[in-house]
């Protein structure tokens, strides 16, 4: 049981807005860019770097393996981030998130390559490890910043600053793509591979020593501190909130999932599409330029773009993303969370199903179909952080909606990438298919939310279960 001697004024805030904004907002921005860098790395150089193979599928899908590694381990994160940040408070849990995250990511740019003699075995075990401990620092990192800007909120105003810790997500992805678009402009490809793939790695560290100068100063969060007052800090969270809240996580989970399923399309996916030549023959050509085996029976074409070009057609893209994050606090402060993300998801569905004509028509239409999906992104991505953690009452917030988000991770984001890549090849190169799974998953969430209740109005802070 936390000491409540401690704490001082228990039911007065005592974080400044402005730190509040900033603490959650860098966390959130290390962790995206953190993933951003890794999806970056795992289609780029990660396939013939750590998975040397017969051909460039194989190599592509064991580097995404690796990729999925994290998240087998976001849950495992949410149950151990969640217990302490229920038990401990907000304020410390997210210190050893962050630097749990941090390190692991430090030591991805320091780790030899299968390439290099003796590590042919090692190497990739390493990388898959320091992407579990990449993942256990995930699992809690979400949660406890949204529980830091929602649970420090004004009354009406809990999905607006919710979007703040959103906002990380197009601005990690922003950051750690520019990082890759400058060494990919100033070093030659070879040296790009040799070593300029490790910069944006080592440079996450100066990112982690800004991000935990700022949390050290934080004061715990006035529901937390509540908590402790009344002396009502659960032993166990996890069991509590399953033995209570469980059809909350459920909820949580598929309300989350198409949301998961539509980032990691619209990231990893159309990286892969954009960037894998459009011909046999022109597949054959980059294969033979960068010293790899090529196989045309199991070529699958793409949208044969420029590695920077269609790097920067991202972060058009994403500029997009982070203004509709924004936007959507305030819509959903006035319409509610569950008929907002209602309107959104069914957008969602339809947009899905819009992919053929969209990627088929050419510039125009690969701009229009990134533009629309990442402001749908934005819409849907920005009311979370205030919605799933109103499903659970105070004393076990942290653990449920960490649970409930990590779990979505799993079902709707660790096997996009396999399903895409698979669905894309089954349909000859074609991305029907793969919109026809993101109108799927829009489907699943959308049902959930129409059984849903509204949380916008419950108490927030004094909030407990029994």
């Amino acid at each position: 049981m936390a000491d409540a001697s401690v704490i001082t004024e228990p039911t007065k805030p005592a974080n400044s807005r402005g730190r509040v904004i900033f603490a959650s907002l860098i966390g959130t921005s290390i962790e995206f860019y953190d993933f951003y860098i890794y999806a970056t790395a795992a289609v780029l150089v990660f396939p013939r770097l750590f998975f040397p193979a017969e051909n460039e599928a194989a190599q592509l899908l064991a580097s995404l393996a690796t990729f999925g590694v994290a998240f087998v381990a976001r849950p495992i994160g949410s149950i151990l981030f969640g217990h302490f940040g229920d038990r401990v408070g907000r304020k410390t849990t997210l210190v050893a998130s962050l630097l749990t995250m941090g390190v692991a990511t430090v030591l991805i740019g320091c780790l030899p390559t299968a390439v290099t003699p003796g590590w042919e075995i090692a190497a990739p075990a390493l990388l898959a490890i320091m992407r579990f401990c990449q993942g256990l620092g995930l699992g809690g990192e979400w949660s406890g910043a949204a529980l830091l800007a929602t649970e420090n909120a004004p009354a009406g105003k809990r999905a607006i600053y919710g979007t703040f810790p959103q906002l990380g997500a197009p601005i990690g992805f922003i950051l750690a793509n520019t990082v890759f678009i400058v060494i990919n402009a100033t070093l030659p490809p070879e040296d790009f591979e040799a070593f300029g793939w490790r910069i944006p790695f080592l440079l996450s560290a100066i990112l982690v020593i800004v991000g935990l100068y700022v949390r050290l100063k934080l004061i715990e969060t006035p529901a937390f501190t509540k908590v402790v007052e009344r002396n009502e800090v659960v032993r166990l969270p996890l069991g509590r909130v399953f033995r209570h809240n469980w059809r909350q996580i459920v909820q949580g989970t598929l309300i989350m999932f198409a949301t998961y399923v539509l980032f990691y399309l619209m990231t990893t996916f159309t990286l892969t599409y954009g960037t894998t030549a459009s011909t046999v023959e022109a597949g054959a050509a980059a294969a033979e330029a960068a010293g790899r085996p090529f196989d045309p029976d199991a070529f699958v074409p793409g949208l044969g773009y420029l590695r920077n070009d269609f790097l920067w057609m991202l972060i058009v893209g994403v500029v997009f993303f982070g203004i509709f994050t924004l936007v959507a606090g305030p819509l959903a402060e006035r319409f509610g969370r569950k008929w907002m993300l209602t309107a959104v998801t069914a957008a969602i569905v339809v947009f899905g199903l819009l992919w053929v004509p969209l990627f088929g028509a050419g510039f125009p239409g690969v701009m229009v179909t990134l533009i629309l999906g990442f402001t749908l992104m934005g819409l849907t991505f920005g009311p979370m952080a205030a919605f799933l953690p109103e499903l659970f009452p105070a004393n076990v917030r942290y653990t449920g909606s960490a649970i409930a988000y990590n779990l979505s991770s799993v079902l709707g984001a660790a096997p996009a990438p396999f399903i895409a890549v698979a669905l894309w090849g089954a349909a000859d190169g074609s991305p029907v298919l793969v919109g026809v799974f993101l109108a799927a998953a829009g489907v699943v969430t959308l049902v959930t939310l129409l059984l849903s209740k509204d949380t916008s109005e419950q108490d927030y802070v004094g909030t407990t279960s029994a």
